[in-house]
């Protein structure tokens, strides 16, 4: 903790620049999903813009739980619990894009509008 003026004034300055970070790749994930030069992949949003902001989000939420939530600061057990979380956090990032990877198409098998309609599928006779 601080407890010189000095010491506050270093924490304010090191809390602006984690915000002003924090800030910055919001306004880049934004950009990835919406700036077509930043388009990875296919046009539009595909699996690899959506890993890619999965990433930025997970850098973003370890600065916040290091710094804001002063987990840099904490015993072992912590640290176990922290990379646990980063584990998973990959294996969702690994997840999500392999869902994108479906080859099924949902909407096109069905005639009409694309809605499913369980009165079409009775055998009527």
């Amino acid at each position: 903790m601080a407890d010189t003026l000095e010491e506050i004034q270093k924490a304010q300055k090191k809390y602006i620049l984690i915000g002003l970070i924090l800030f910055v790749f919001t306004v880049v994930t934004v950009a990835v999903a919406t700036v077509p030069w930043l388009d990875f992949g296919e046009h539009g949003f595909d699996s690899k813009d959506a890993v890619i902001g999965l990433i930025i989000a997970s850098f973003k939420a370890s600065l916040v739980g290091a710094i804001f939530m002063h987990l840099n600061h904490e015993k072992k057990l912590i640290y176990v619990v922290l990379v646990l979380g980063v584990i998973m956090g990959i294996v969702l990032v690994v997840l999500t894009g392999w869902s994108f990877e479906d080859p099924i198409e949902y909407g096109d098998s069905v005639e009409g509008d694309g809605f499913y309609n369980p009165a079409e599928t009775v055998n009527q006779d």
